[in-house]
């Protein structure tokens, strides 16, 4: 009996021990199982976010250094400048590798005293601390090497680039500016942005926290050592004509109080930018600090009234339609009026009626009568399409930045007072540009060439530069005739010595900016291209708002054309275009 009751329970043990086995086989194979779809979740369904936590860990560089940009002769005038940034990580400090240490080895060669760098890393408040920055390279390279002969973990050196401008202020308008934190830029930087950014080759890699390379199956051993750097690009403007036209524009700013100006130095055959002076100006290295009247180009962006040098456009305008030739005569009646209108010439009050005039004296006393009777041989769709021909109511395509289209009224808006005004260079607005493109035809044997700045590769000349036909070679030279004549007939200040000028003072009233009028204030300009038998290049001068002394064309912008031209001939070496007679007076050669 005691044996059976013993079996009994021998057997219930038994079975409860096998019982409590299976259970754990089942409770282990539905754990492997829900493992099994924890780590297929992972891989399949959440990959991306652990994916993500796990770079949040390791620092991705993928470093680049933008083209370098060049003047015509090789010039640097915008360059990247590499530095380090250098950060600790308190929750990496350990009893081989404290402040303290890392002080007195770092103090040194960071150049701060071993106690201000002590209270720096001391701070352990932060995750990360900013131990300096822009270090250069040498220093960084110091600073590596105690690293690797340490074994510190809690020091990483971040490499950081920025952009500089060796020649200062020079041209800041045409190279603009590039901001890397940002990816703000301006000026050239913004039009040339996909060139100096293009790197054939990618530097991408991994770091860890303590800046060592994670080096992949795909990882180029040699790319975390090198600086992928972008193409290098060449301008049109050569710096030596850039800085004289720079320094004549400012001291003719200074000397009348003017608000703004600006130079333009262009080869009319290629359209090639000499040079592109404008004020005000600003520092790009410190462009922070400029404000936004000073960074702005506003002969670009902005419109103007461009008085009398658009009556070189009118009498063109009119010749190559065969109203007029270069022996027509037009009276000059020194005073008219159309309704509310009142024109007369600037010096009617003290000459009066000239009366007959040939083209040479309408250029030469800038007659506004005379013109605006030229311009009356058009009708309002002659005169407007000829306008669109010298390519005014559409942006020029220089490679800049924020280029206005300017103001040019559709003919069906024209009437008699717009047509007189017109004629006379106040019924339109103009970009300066668009000043420079039109006169270019006149210098080009009637041939427009789209302005520049960027030096392109013959491929894509065909793209970017446009030969645009707009007026007959004829017309062309003998325009180029008659303002040499009067230049040369005259006593203005842009006449030369040396050679024959084609140019056309301006004065014009300058609009109130908010409503309808003009103010008190005046823009006063100068256009012109020499040698006039062979143009090598074109000048454009226009000062805003001058204060001091008489305020003309003649007075103001005349003597900055004057010095531009002198000695933008002497840089160029430009050959001499006149010649003396036996009784020594100058002739065209």
């Amino acid at each position: 009996m005691k044996k059976e009751v013993h079996k009994s329970r021998k057997g219930t043990k038994d079975r409860y021990c096998n019982n409590t086995v299976d259970i754990l086989e089942i409770i282990f194979i539905i754990a492997v199982i829900v493992l099994i779809i924890h780590l297929f979740i992972i891989q399949i369904f959440d990959f991306r976010n652990y994916k993500q936590r796990g770079k949040m860990q390791r620092n991705t560089h993928n470093f680049m250094v933008r083209g370098d940009i060049y003047d015509r002769n090789g010039i640097k005038l915008a360059t990247d400048r590499i530095y380090y940034n250098i950060y600790a990580r308190p929750v990496d400090y350990s009893d081989k590798e404290t402040p303290e240490k890392i002080a007195k080895l770092f103090a040194p060669v960071l150049k701060i005293s071993e106690s201000k760098l002590l209270n720096i890393l001391s701070n352990k408040k932060i995750k990360v601390i900013a131990v300096k920055k822009d270090v250069d390279r040498d220093t960084a390279k110091k600073l590596t090497e105690i690293i690797k002969e340490n074994s510190f973990r809690s020091i990483s050196l971040d490499k950081k680039n920025t952009r500089e401008y060796p020649q200062g202020g020079l041209a800041a308008h045409v190279l603009g500016f590039y901001n890397f934190d940002a990816d703000v830029s301006n000026g050239v930087e913004l039009t040339a942005k996909d060139k100096l950014e293009n790197v054939v080759k990618s530097s991408g890699y991994q770091q860890t926290r303590d800046g060592k390379v994670i080096y992949q199956f795909s990882t180029d051993p040699v790319v975390p050592t090198v600086n992928p750097k972008g193409q290098d690009i060449t301008l049109t403007i050569d710096a030596a004509i850039q800085h004289v036209c720079e320094k004549e524009l400012h001291k003719i700013i200074s000397e009348k109080d003017a608000l703004r100006g600006t130079v333009v130095v262009m080869n009319p055959k290629n359209g090639e930018i000499l040079a592109y002076a404008v004020y005000p100006t600003y520092d790009p290295n410190k462009f922070q600090k400029a404000s936004n009247t000073q960074i702005k180009n506003w002969s670009l962006t902005d419109v103007y009234p461009p008085g009398s040098t658009f009556k070189i456009i009118t009498v063109t305008s009119a010749m190559e339609l065969g109203k007029i030739n270069e022996n027509s005569i037009i009276n000059d009646s020194g005073r008219m009026k159309f309704g509310n209108y009142t024109i007369e010439n600037y010096d009617y009050k003290q000459k009066g009626a000239p009366g007959n005039i040939n083209l040479v004296y309408l250029f030469e006393h800038s007659s506004n009568i005379g013109s605006v009777n030229v311009g009356f041989l058009m009708t309002h769709r002659e005169f407007y399409e000829m306008l669109k021909k010298f390519g005014f109511g559409e942006k020029t395509g220089v490679d800049l930045p924020g280029e206005s289209s300017g103001l040019l009224a559709s003919p069906k808006y024209w009437d008699k007072g717009l047509h007189m005004t017109m004629s006379y260079g106040y019924g339109t607005s103009v970009s300066v540009m668009q000043m420079v493109s039109a006169v270019s035809a006149l210098a080009n044997k009637g041939v427009r060439v789209t302005p520049h700045i960027i030096k392109y590769s013959e491929s894509e000349l065909e793209q970017k530069v446009k030969y645009i036909p707009t007026i007959s070679e004829k017309t062309a030279k003998t325009i180029t005739r008659l303002l040499v004549k009067s230049v040369n007939n005259g006593k203005s200040v842009i006449k030369s010595d040396k050679y024959n000028i084609a140019a056309k003072t301006g004065t014009s009233r300058k609009p109130l900016e908010h409503g309808r009028g003009y103010s008190g204030t005046m823009y006063t300009s100068t256009i012109g291209y020499l040698p006039a038998d062979d143009p090598q290049v074109l000048i454009y001068v226009v000062v805003d708002s001058a204060k001091k002394g008489p305020v003309w064309g003649n007075t103001v912008a005349g003597p900055v054309f004057h010095e531009v031209s002198e000695q933008v001939a002497r840089i160029l070496d430009i050959k001499p275009d006149k010649i003396k007679s036996t009784d020594g007076k100058i002739q065209r050669r």
